[in-house]
């Protein structure tokens, strides 16, 4: 394991250790927009409101906008700690506690999803479709079913509103549309529906928000990964002040700067304006002589 043995002089391969430091670490998606579900929040004297979880894509900073799905609530990031150290920012992976302004502990609660406000912001998922195989159910599985989804850090019982079809688990194949059922070792695609407000998305583009499993009876009876997602647009959602002020802040900043260039374009036009009294004058005099 750690170093070559002599009884072995036939292998010729690393040791373990020499295996384990040649693999890559892999890439974080540190690129994607942010998506990180809270599994906390605290409330601590003398700091304010604390929410806690796991950057599963993007990163989170002192300073941005943050949209926390499906309330659609919208607040500015005081700070961002890990291990009791702060950081100018947060990758995947990390686990961290961040203090956000203006938020009392009853707004949020584990399972919302912290996004950043101006880039791709989470919202509620109206209904999803999703490719379920049913692992551990004594019966049968038809349209009603309304089980326990747990998606990332998120627990809401979910409607089976419609089965639209029955695949082979292995080739992906349609076997049957519209089956009436779905027993032990099928798999299909199934239309679902939240019995309340949750985040979901779509395996392919954050696959962290788009498995699940389904539990009921104290088991694990399918796991899914979700295909498609239809969202709801957030109304009335609350704004916090220092949202605000950080919008007020970009505004007056986008007035003086069209007021500058309406000021620079008036005072090119009297220039311009001047320069063609002066070439008529100038035109006037010549003829004159």
């Amino acid at each position: 394991m750690i170093e070559r043995s002599t009884n072995l002089d036939w292998y010729k391969g690393p040791t373990l250790l020499e295996a384990l430091d040649q693999i890559n670490e892999p890439k974080r998606p540190s690129d994607k927009p942010l998506r990180l579900p809270l599994q906390d929040v605290y409330k601590i004297g003398g700091i304010g409101t604390v929410p806690v979880g796991r950057v599963e894509t993007g990163v989170i900073k002192p300073g941005m906008v943050v949209t926390f799905g499906p309330t659609g609530l919208t607040t500015e990031v005081k700070s961002v700690e890990m291990h009791h150290e702060s950081l100018l920012e947060a990758l995947p992976g990390d686990n961290v506690g961040f203090n956000v302004k203006n938020v009392a502990v009853k707004d949020l609660k584990r399972g919302y999803v912290a996004s950043n406000s101006k880039d791709d912001p989470a919202k509620e998922a109206a209904n999803f479709t999703a490719q379920v195989i049913i692992m551990n159910h004594p019966g049968q599985i038809s349209n009603g079913y309304a089980p326990v989804l747990d998606c990332h850090t998120s627990h809401i019982a979910v409607k089976f509103a419609e089965i639209q079809t029955k695949i082979d688990r292995r080739s992906g194949k349609e076997i049957e549309a519209a089956p009436k059922f779905l027993k032990n070792g099928d798999a299909g695609f199934v239309k679902m529906i939240p019995t309340k407000p949750m985040v979901v998305e779509t395996f392919a583009q954050y696959p962290p928000l788009g498995r699940f499993a389904v539990r009921d009876m104290r088991q694990t009876v399918a796991v899914g990964v979700i295909k498609a997602v239809e969202k709801k647009d957030p109304t009335g959602a609350k704004v916090t002040k220092a949202a605000c002020w950080n919008c007020l802040l970009l505004w007056s900043l986008y007035r003086s700067v069209v007021l500058k260039l309406c000021q620079l374009m008036w005072l090119l036009y009297i220039v311009i304006m001047f320069g063609i009294v002066l070439c008529q004058l100038v035109m006037a005099f010549v003829f004159q002589s």
